[in-house]
């Protein structure tokens, strides 16, 4: 056997490395694989969950229209449609504007904060 028919140590550290390389990319590979995996299921969730939850603020809009609605028709026989309206919509109105105020107060304490 010719000296340059041994394979040398170093052509077989060589392949190691070689080998190691590529065994790190497909390790790599699989783990980006798996966070896809991952992220794709929690945005499906996320996506599910969403659809519920405007389902349900729809459904709660509706129900508070109704209650104004109703409480006009329940005022109205005392003080007349168009003061029934708007005595309602403008205690809702109010209402709305302390909520908001109320909210504002909260953000603005929240980005004072370090």
């Amino acid at each position: 056997m010719a000296e340059g028919d041994r394979p040398t140590v170093d052509a077989g550290i060589a392949d190691l490395v070689g080998q190691l390389a590529g065994d790190a990319r497909e390790v790599a590979s699989a783990e980006i694989g798996l966070m896809k995996a991952r992220v794709t299921t929690s945005i499906a969730r996320f996506r599910d969950a969403a659809i519920l939850f405007a389902a349900a603020a729809v459904l709660a809009l509706a129900a508070l229209i109704a209650l104004l609605v109703g409480l006009i028709g329940t005022i109205a026989p005392y003080t007349g449609t168009g003061l029934a309206t708007a005595i309602v919509c403008g205690a809702a109105l109010l209402i709305a504007a302390m909520l908001a105020l109320l909210g504002k107060s909260r953000l603005a304490r929240r980005m004072s904060r370090p």
